[in-house]
This record gives structure tokens, sequence and C-alpha cells, in this order.
């Protein structure tokens, strides 16, 4: 367990940096508020936990060592994060919002982690990089996927508040759409290195 600090250190960094779930979570928090995007928060988590039991698996690595198989999950992952781009920045302000518009469902949210390129990439560097049970593979990994929960849970929620912060901020119609579609732009920008995330 002594590698365990450098590798939580390292899972808050890979797991809390910009990137398509992390903005778009935090777009969810602006254009819903903290408690609708509630159930986007445990959809990402939940999505991630099914990406660690992949990566642990060795699937990932299977899936990718076929010809062309990189390049369609790129395209696939960017097609959806351009959709829900396009979601958040149409989504009414708060003050406009009504019972037709919702926030993206649970389901929605696991899709995106199983299509997040970048969440498959850091789990494979942590689960690679670290060895916090040497000789014992199933419980390095089981302790591997409770520390990542943990911390991808924190980091996301602090996404989710951030994002809520600036609606609470910004409760003029007019800021509203401008917060969601600069959110959106990142999350687009953050798009653009997908092909190159795996």
């Amino acid at each position: 367990m002594e590698a365990l600090p450098g590798f939580l250190i390292a899972a808050v960094a890979l797991a809390g940096s910009p990137g398509p779930a992390t903005l778009s979570l935090a777009a969810a928090g602006a254009a819903f508020g903290a408690r609708r995007g509630l159930a986007y928060l445990v959809g990402l988590v939940a999505g991630m936990v099914v990406v660690m039991g992949i990566v642990a698996s060795g699937v990932v690595g299977l899936l990718l060592a076929v010809p062309g198989a990189a390049p369609v999950v790129a395209t696939l992952a960017t097609v959806y994060f351009v959709w829900l781009a396009w979601r958040i920045a149409t989504a009414p302000p708060l003050a406009e919002e009504g019972p037709e518009r919702s926030p993206p469902t649970f389901v929605v949210c696991v899709l995106l982690s199983l299509i997040n390129p970048k969440g498959y990439a850091a789990m494979a560097a942590l689960y690679a990089g670290f060895a916090l049970v040497p000789g014992q593979v199933v419980l390095d990994a089981t302790v591997k996927m409770a520390g990542l929960t943990a911390v991808i849970a924190a980091v996301n929620a602090g996404w989710l508040l951030v994002g809520a912060v600036l609606t609470r901020l910004f409760r003029d119609p007019r800021s509203n759409r401008v917060i969601n579609r600069v959110f959106a732009a990142l999350l687009l920008g953050s798009v653009l290195v997908l092909p190159f995330a795996i």
C-alpha cells in the first residue's frame, strides 16, 4: 500500500482534468442545477465503474488490437459528444425550463462513460502504472476500483457543483445561455483530441 498516495494523486489528476465527461457534468450543473444533475453524476460514476471492470479484465486491449477498431470507437464517441454539446448549448435557462425539458438520464450518462476514450486511457494508465497489492491480482484490482470510485465520485461532484454555482450566479436568461454555450464549446474542444486519446 506504499503506492496508494501516488495512485490517488494520479487518479485525481486524471479523473479531474477537463474532458468530455467532466465538462458535460459541469454544463449539466449550469443548465439544470445540482439537484437535477444528480442522476447525471451517479450515471457517470456507475459507467466509470463498468469501465474499470472492462479495463481490469483486459477486454479493452483485445478490442483495440482489432485493426480499425480504434478509429470507429473514436468516431462514435465524437458523434455522441457533439450531440451532447448541442443539447447543452440549446438548453433553455432554468427560468424558462418546462416539464418537457429534462436533464440527461442515468442511462445516457452511463453510456457517456462507456464511450469516453479518455476514461479508458486514464483507467488503463492507473491500473498498469501502480501495484497497490503486489502479487495479488484480484485484491489489487479491487482496491484500485474502490479508491478510483471514491475519487471519481468526489471529483465529479465538484464539477457538478461548479456548474451549479454558475447557474446561481447567472439567473439572467441571456447569461445562462452564454454559460451553456461556453460549456458546449469547451466540450466540443475536448472532443477534438478524442482521435488521439486511444
